[in-house]
């Protein structure tokens, strides 16, 4: 594990479309990691409320994490909206920050009502092509040049993100997916209770399990198919249904969906299945992906099933960790071939090898130096130390 950076004496301030309460991201990881050695602020998008006076809610998490959300009247049309979100904050960082703090954005959206008069380094983290989701606000785009134009530094959250945004700015560095490979690996010694025979007599002959958002991105007539191509398996998707009609969710009896579940249950979750699964669309919103459920389901000791995901094929396809299938019958066929191989100990070998590399310690202490290296020589650029990564 590498050693902690520094402490900063600026405020970090992420500017996020992920409400920090919701599914564990790539946000939660690294903003609970900078809290650790300097005071981390977490702007969210706003909430309309009716008849409510302009003001922020300012909460506290136990990583030390301020959350803070704009509560706003329903009635403001998009421009007094902006209007109002900038001056909040304005006098928020004004008050907070004793130095020109960082600005992280996981979101262009926020640039458009952040103080950005008030920023030091300005840092982009790219983790999705977002302008590609349903229902992305038309001016995603003009934000997302506007903040190409301002930031010190551009992170993209995996290898084809990386290819399709590194010509926009001078200093872009892939970050894929990373993975707390301690918490998943518990996954394991849960395991091996389930196995006892006991428990094991009562379990459906294969249990297929998906944890994620479920959203335009999954493939839910592929699933469907799937389903019907093995009856006698049990189909398990945890996480929330977002943007899409729940009532065209596949409903078959060896199909269920769970709902969300908190991060700090999904490797018990995961000792419960015999294979994971990610049955993604080939579509504008999974161009780019770099699923961060992939390490996580090896680290749990999982054999994986995917479509062929451009960054999965790529990292984990070409090493042989995962197995790469389109169509229903060949999905059917991968999971039936990987479900053999579940407590394979050749095969858990080769995934600690690589997901060792993976780490989110590293990922956090890598973006922590280069982000120093701004702070401290702000005009020579970062060039040198900022490459195509992995």
């Amino acid at each position: 594990m590498p050693s902690p950076p520094h402490s900063s004496p600026a405020d970090l301030v992420c500017f996020s479309h992920l409400r920090w309460d919701f599914v564990y991201q790539r946000p939660q990881h690294l903003m609970s990691r900078f809290a650790e050695v300097r005071r981390v602020h977490y702007v969210e998008e706003p909430v309309f409320q009716a008849g409510a006076h302009p003001h922020l809610s300012v909460t506290s998490r136990r990583c030390g994490v301020k959350v803070v959300v704009p509560v706003l009247p329903d009635d403001l049309d998009e421009r007094a909206a902006v209007d109002r979100q900038r001056a909040l904050l304005q006098d928020y960082v004004a008050g907070s920050c004793a130095v020109a703090p960082t600005f992280w954005f996981v979101t262009p959206t926020a640039f458009a009502f952040s103080p950005n008069d008030r920023a030091g380094v300005v840092i982009y983290d790219c983790m999705d092509e977002l302008t590609a989701f349903d229902g992305a606000p038309p001016a995603l785009l003009f934000n997302e040049k506007q903040l190409f134009a301002r930031a010190d530094l551009v992170f993209t959250g995996g290898r084809a993100l990386y290819e399709a945004k590194r010509a926009l700015h001078p200093h872009v560095r892939c970050f894929p997916s990373s993975i707390d490979q301690a918490h998943f690996r518990r996954a394991r010694a849960y395991r091996q209770d389930a196995l006892r025979p006991a428990v094991a007599e009562s379990k459906p002959s294969m249990r297929v399990g998906y944890s994620g958002v479920v959203d335009e991105r999954m493939d839910l007539e592929l699933l469907a198919d799937v389903a019907d191509a093995r009856p006698d398996f049990q189909f398990v998707i945890v996480g929330p249904v977002v943007k899409i009609d729940a009532g065209k969710l596949p409903r078959r009896s060896n199909i269920r969906f769970d709902g969300m579940r908190s991060y700090g249950e999904l490797p018990e979750l995961m000792s419960e299945w015999d294979v994971a699964i990610m049955p993604f669309a080939h579509n504008a919103a999974t161009r780019y992906i770099s699923p961060t459920k992939t390490p996580e389901y090896l680290a749990a000791g999982l054999p994986v099933v995917s479509t062929g995901i451009h960054d999965v094929v790529r990292r984990y396809g070409n090493a042989g960790l995962v197995h790469i299938a389109e169509g229903a019958e060949a999905f059917a066929e991968a999971i039936d071939e990987a479900g053999a191989s579940r407590d394979d100990a050749t095969r858990l070998i080769a995934v600690d090898a690589l997901l060792g590399e993976e780490s989110w310690e590293t990922t956090w202490a890598s973006m922590a130096a280069l982000e120093r290296a701004v702070q401290k020589q702000p005009d020579s650029g970062v060039t040198d130390r900022v490459g195509d990564g992995r």
